[in-house]
């Protein structure tokens, strides 16, 4: 299942240039990151609660279509697992009449709080956690 969250693009995000500054595509893609983890009952509280908080390890953003003042975007996101002590999220931002803007593929993690360390089953440790695992592909 892939999960999206609308996004409006403001005036204070653009360049010089007129468009989207290349750095805000990546708070657009945690911005929906962590709006999937809310979806699921997984709050900021609960990780703490719970000793452990997601980590980004990697980022890799391909620019293709160019996000004006006022464009109404979707940026989508979605966990795929492959088991180990690391993940992968692909997301998308796309413009309400379906052009790809940009593609953002990342790499993640659960880090132990305590111990620093990422955990050895992140899967099942946001899956003892979450009211609605199967949103993060669990």
């Amino acid at each position: 299942m892939v999960f999206s969250v609308p996004v409006t693009v403001r005036g204070y995000e653009l360049d010089v240039n007129g468009h989207l500054n290349q750095a805000v595509y990546l708070q657009y893609a945690e911005h929906a990151r962590w709006e999937l983890l809310r979806s699921c009952g997984v709050q900021e509280d609960k990780l703490m609660g719970s000793g452990i908080g997601p980590v980004v390890l990697e980022n890799n953003i391909k620019y293709l279509r160019e996000l004006h003042i006022s464009d109404e975007v979707t940026v989508s996101c979605e966990f795929v697992w492959s088991g180990g002590k690391t993940y992968r999220m692909h997301q998308e931002i796309r413009k309400l009449d379906g052009t790809l803007s940009a593609e953002v593929n990342a790499v993640g993690g659960i880090l132990d709080l305590k111990a620093r360390k990422l955990v050895s089953d992140p899967a099942q440790r946001l899956r003892e956690i979450s009211e609605t695992p199967e949103l993060l592909g669990l």
